[in-house]
């Protein structure tokens, strides 16, 4: 089983009001819209955002992504094999970017597995149950990684800025 472990715990200072209210919900129909995820969980901490996925709430969230990714990994069960990291604020990641970097780890890619757009190491991650305990505070950047390039595809972007995430959510096209 492959679980997209999806990081919402941020405080989102900068942004000016809970970002996962406005972002959440198209990252997880990304991540839904994946081949080769079975489940997704939602890592919260600074803030209660509604969502119809199941979440986990980080008491440790500012300590960093990885205190985050940890709360994440461990309320995971004894049958998941890998966990697919997400950002909460990565509202353009294409579900395809999720099936690569699945892809390359079932190929034998290793440990980690990261999505690379344009030779710059980005997410989604794969981080394979054998290196759950590797996880520092700081986060999976440092960490070595099986890149797999997904240079044909829109990067998941990152909304630090209100003014980042117009658009967001997209109208409904009819």
């Amino acid at each position: 089983m492959i679980v997209a472990v999806v990081l919402a715990a941020g405080a989102s200072t900068r942004f000016g009001s809970p970002k996962q209210a406005v972002l959440l919900d198209p990252v997880l129909g990304q991540v839904r819209a994946s081949t080769s995820i079975d489940d997704v969980l939602v890592v919260l901490g600074a803030h209660d955002v509604e969502t119809n996925a199941n979440t986990v709430r980080c008491p440790e969230w500012e300590r960093g992504p990885g205190a985050s990714l940890r709360c994440g990994l461990a309320a995971l069960g004894e049958d998941v094999e890998a966990a697919v990291v997400v950002l909460g604020d990565g509202p353009d990641l294409d579900p395809r970017a999720i099936d690569r970097v699945v892809g390359a780890w079932r190929e034998g890619g290793g440990d980690r597995v990261a999505a690379t757009y344009e030779d710059v190491r980005l997410h989604p991650v794969l981080l394979d149950r054998s290196a759950w305990g590797t996880v520092p505070d700081e986060g999976l950047r440092g960490l070595p990684a099986e890149l797999v390039p997904c240079d044909d595809l829109k990067s998941p972007g990152d909304v630090d800025f209100a003014d980042e995430s117009e658009g967001w959510p997209p109208p409904n096209e009819e």
